[in-house]
């Protein structure tokens, strides 16, 4: 399969290389012919060090399933990304100038976000063609051409601290972070979501709450009489993101007062088996020593000595989702069931040893775990609700766990099965409900 982008992601194509016959001097009449070979796939070499291995999760990119070839390859060209891959390396190995290279680093990280919604959104075609609703080909999309910024050898110099800013740029552009701009006059949600994760112990995983945000991109929806717009976001599995305050760069613009000043903010993350959990407390610290990230680095905390991220804004160590719970807990989710959670991990003032607490937290305690766990998705939801406590408390906000996506057990190797499809669908299609009963 092939992915076809609409005529809106062409343009951008082109655009973004007249942009760089632009600010490099060239007419742009000029420049157009001469790019015309990248847009129809021709080879430009030279300009990647393969030898520079990347990070962790880049390394993951030739890693496949006992001993066979790359799945995160195979899911590119089943997804029709790969394409959108080869592209962005021919472009870079034209880039002129720095200015030039930003601008493409920009519009080629929303071209890639603005594809992985469409192709969410519509029918996709061929005889292997992975579902519309899989996340995975953006994930590895994204990494891939990450990996292809860091081993770029310009033709002009690029110091270490200027090719970091570039891969943060297109880290937030092909997040969706640049391009949640909500449309003048309807109520405006905001959703996220997060990348697949636990990659070590499976390379095929993929995570249904970024499923479900690139479903729900840019969707209109009527409730009530009231017209909703929806905007999304996927968060890094990467502690080091959140150190740099990425979540709070992505939704603050939302909680203040202005024309982007959402009515709804609800984060969302891969949670427990079964079950959708709307998340009553959230915890302030990090606990969870079981697992690291998704670059294999831990949160430095445990259950017995949970911490705090270096960036964190002042706050108390739980908070309470402001979002309408009841109302929420009575979507029809089957064949799943929900939950409203108020169970956390403390540690009681005075004393030194965390204690299960069923119905919430003890005035004074320390939070080892909220309800969503002591791991970056429980931090996502503090931070979350942290921003509406600074900058607008009156704001519905809160965090929902979807459950966890599954393979048939039988399946071992491939890439989906009838299961792993089906549970993904549903998964997506109880988070709708979810949603809608939360606006209604």
């Amino acid at each position: 399969m092939r992915l076809r982008p609409s005529s809106f992601h062409r343009s951008l194509l082109v655009g973004a290389l007249a942009l760089t016959a632009v600010l490099s001097g060239a007419p742009v009449a000029q420049a157009l012919p001469d790019a015309a070979p990248a847009l129809r796939g021709g080879p430009v070499t030279g300009c990647l060090d393969h030898s520079i291995v990347g990070t962790v999760e880049e390394q993951r990119l030739n890693r496949g399933v006992a001993d066979g070839p790359s799945v995160p390859a195979e899911i590119l060209r089943r997804s029709g990304f790969d394409r959108q891959v080869e592209l962005f390396a021919q472009l870079l190995c034209r880039v002129p100038n720095r200015q030039a290279a930003a601008a493409l680093v920009q519009t080629q990280g929303e071209t890639l976000w603005r594809t992985a919604t469409y192709r969410a959104q519509h029918p996709v075609h061929g005889t292997d063609a992975l579902p519309a609703t899989d996340d995975r080909g953006l994930y590895w999309a994204r990494i891939s051409m990450a990996l292809a910024l860091r081993q770029w050898q310009p033709r002009f110099g690029l110091g270490t601290t200027e090719r970091a800013g570039l891969i943060r740029s297109f880290e937030y552009a092909s997040r969706g972070i640049t391009s949640t701009r909500f449309t003048p006059g309807v109520r405006k949600i905001l959703v996220t979501g997060f990348d697949p994760f636990t990659l070590d112990a499976d390379i095929r995983i993929g995570n249904p709450s970024g499923a479900n945000a690139l479903t729900l991109d840019g969707q209109r929806w009527t409730v009530n009489g009231k017209t909703y717009e929806i905007q999304t976001v996927v968060f890094p599995v990467r502690y080091t993101d959140f150190d740099e305050n990425m979540v709070e760069n992505a939704l603050a613009p939302h909680y203040r007062p202005g024309p982007q000043h959402a009515d709804l903010v609800m984060t969302s993350s891969q949670g427990r088996v079964g079950i959708f959990d709307l998340e009553v407390f959230n915890g302030r610290r990090r606990s969870v020593s079981s697992i690291g990230d998704n670059n294999n680095l831990w949160g430095g905390g445990t259950i017995n000595a949970p911490v705090v991220s270096p960036s964190m804004p002042a706050g108390p160590e739980f908070i309470t989702s402001s979002l309408p719970l009841a109302r929420m807990s009575h979507a029809d989710v089957a064949p799943f069931r929900t939950r409203v959670n108020t169970s956390v991990l403390e540690i009681p003032a005075g004393q030194t040893e965390p204690v299960r607490q069923a119905d919430g937290p003890t005035p004074g305690s320390i939070a080892s775990e909220g309800t969503g766990g002591g791991y970056l998705s429980n931090e996502v939801a503090y931070r979350n609700t942290l921003q509406r406590d600074l900058l607008d408390p009156s704001m519905p906000a809160g965090h929902l766990h979807v459950p966890v996506l599954t393979f048939d057990p039988t399946n071992k190797t491939n890439l989906t099965d009838p299961t792993y499809e089906a549970n993904r669908q549903a998964i997506v299609n109880g988070a709708h409900a979810v949603l809608r009963a939360a606006l209604g």
